[in-house]
């Protein structure tokens, strides 16, 4: 992964929240092509507001998100289908339609956003399928797939387009650890091979350190980022105590919850 890779998401001075409410604010933060940056912190800090703003489904309060140098949240009509295009989302429960096989879950984005026709759409979603390891998958229903299938099949439908972004919300929550580990390496080859950028959610300390090129971490106090940079720089440099409780797993009141050294 080049650091001079072109900046595909551009975060400037951001207040997010939801109404009158601010979330966080004075945010900022660049994501290269390529790179697999992993947002942190504990529960409440903005995780998920932060992501809801950066795919556009709700508008910043104050300041400015860019995908790909253009203004999500501002574009109307022809120009937003254009940008939603250009990028992913798999969300934290797979959101798959429980009515509809996988090949169909796979298959929506290809109906909505193009113009390909039924065996064009076939052979697309089946090919994803393929990428992801399920390909024998294709006509089951989701409620026949574990876990871990369910959340490939979600990614598959979230790389349906070809997206150069894919954002991911807790991908490994609910998973067992190999599982988990299956679905990091997934992600590290999809980048590796495809150049594909990735913006992932996620509290799980095997995951950041195993596919993470740069990890930011929000505070629900400070309300806004308070540490950038590679996962075993902040874990082995970081003077800020609310990181090195993150990282050593330890309670506001310094008791060690778990003994087990990250990597």
């Amino acid at each position: 992964m080049s650091a001079k890779g072109e900046i595909v998401i551009e975060v400037k001075d951001l207040k997010a929240g939801y109404g009158e409410r601010a979330i966080l604010e004075n945010v900022n933060f660049t994501v290269r092509e390529g790179e697999i940056v992993v947002v942190i912190g504990r529960s409440g800090s903005g995780k998920s507001t932060l992501l809801k703003h950066l795919i556009g489904l709700y508008p910043p309060l104050g300041g400015e998100v860019r995908i790909l140098g253009e203004d999500v949240a501002a574009a109307r009509g022809e120009d937003r289908r254009r940008i939603l295009r250009q990028f992913g989302v798999l969300y934290q429960s797979g959101a798959l339609f429980g009515s509809m096989s996988v090949i169909e879950n796979v298959r929506l984005p290809l109906e909505e956003f193009t113009d390909l026709p039924e065996i064009g759409r076939e052979l697309v979603a089946l090919s994803k399928l393929k990428l992801v390891g399920l390909a024998t998958a294709a006509e089951l229903m989701p409620a026949e797939l574990s876990g871990g299938m369910q959340k490939r099949a979600a990614l598959a439908r979230a790389m349906a387009l070809d997206p150069r972004i894919l954002f991911l919300d807790e991908p490994s929550v609910g998973l067992d650890p190999i599982t988990s580990s299956g679905l990091d390496d997934l992600i590290k080859e999809l980048s590796s091979y495809f150049g594909i950028t990735f913006f992932i959610i996620t509290h799980e300390l095997a995951s950041i350190f195993a596919i993470a090129h740069r990890a930011i971490m929000l505070d629900e106090h400070r309300r806004t980022i308070i540490a950038e940079g590679p996962p075993a720089d902040l874990r082995d440099h970081s003077t800020d105590p609310l990181v090195n409780q993150f990282f050593c797993r330890r309670s506001e009141a310094g008791s060690t919850l778990s003994q087990t050294p990250a990597p």
